[in-house]
């Protein structure tokens, strides 16, 4: 990849993505972003990088997105960075199927739709850089975040198949596993938690009492939560690293994570984690 390298980046309004594009468009590439707001579209059009709408739950804006990115590049594109997501709180026995859906909707299919369009771009050239923004709940399961969990295993079940399908293609793909990071994805998905789940009819009531409250605050407060630049140093080494690596986990609390998964019996750690959240 040359001076010229381009890139898209979903989810850019806000919180990682927002940041992570502007890092790119300083450190040299030719970003194309998306966001849904067009106050959004107009901020980063200041700085130099190309906005374009995108709603993963749908499929005619994805289209539309490919087929404008390629127009502007000449039909090319040298990296992406599926990012975009919200998080649907709530027990699993609280959870409507049409919540799960969509949350897999936006999560799952969305990112897949959008991947698969552009893998055949890569194949063409020889080369590319496709990397999703997972989750640490993608590896490690916590209470009441049962249907974002479920979505981010289902991502990384199916783009580390992917990764091994395209192994000798010279396109590669990673996952960044983050644990807290500065965002809006909790206030982000406060209208969705109070859209599907029946919180004050649940068994749960009480503790959703808590979970509401974080969400009104924004998340967790805590001293281990990182700024997107922590996401940013892992994505710029999967994105120009000549091996790059299938799985970046950011912050303390999920390395500890990974490492409690590797060390505890099963029994042990679900114990742990059931006291979490």
């Amino acid at each position: 990849m040359d001076a010229d390298r381009t890139i898209l980046i979903t989810g850019a309004s806000s919180g990682i993505g927002a940041w992570c594009a502007r890092a790119l468009r300083r450190d040299g590439w030719r970003v194309f972003a998306t966001v849904r707001r067009p106050e959004d579209r107009a901020l980063l059009e200041q700085e130099g990088i190309e906005p374009f709408y995108l709603d993963y739950a749908e499929s005619e804006s994805i289209a539309a997105l490919v087929g404008n990115v390629l127009e502007r590049t000449g039909g090319s594109l040298d990296a992406l960075f599926n990012n975009g997501a919200y998080a649907q709180a709530g027990a699993v026995e609280d959870l409507p199927a049409e919540a799960l859906r969509h949350q897999f909707e936006v999560n799952v299919f969305g990112w897949h739709d959008l991947t698969q369009r552009l893998v055949p771009v890569m194949r063409r050239q020889g080369h590319g850089r496709i990397v999703h923004c997972s989750s640490i709940l993608g590896l490690i399961p916590i209470k009441y975040r049962g249907a974002y969990a479920a979505s981010k295993h289902a991502l990384e079940g199916l783009m580390l198949c992917q990764r091994a399908e395209l192994e000798g293609s010279g396109i590669h793909v990673s996952l960044i596993e983050p644990g807290p990071i500065e965002s809006k994805i909790a206030s982000n998905g406060l209208p969705w938690f109070e859209r599907y789940i029946d919180h004050e009819n649940s068994v749960h009531r009480e503790a959703y009492k808590t979970q509401l409250a974080r969400l009104r605050q924004g998340g967790v407060k805590s001293r281990f939560k990182l700024g997107p630049e922590a996401v940013y140093a892992r994505l710029s080494h999967a994105l120009l690293s000549p091996r790059p690596r299938p799985h970046y986990v950011v912050t303390t609390p999920a390395r500890i994570g990974v490492a409690l998964k590797r060390l505890l019996p099963a029994r042990m750690l679900y114990r742990f984690l059931s006291n979490q959240g």
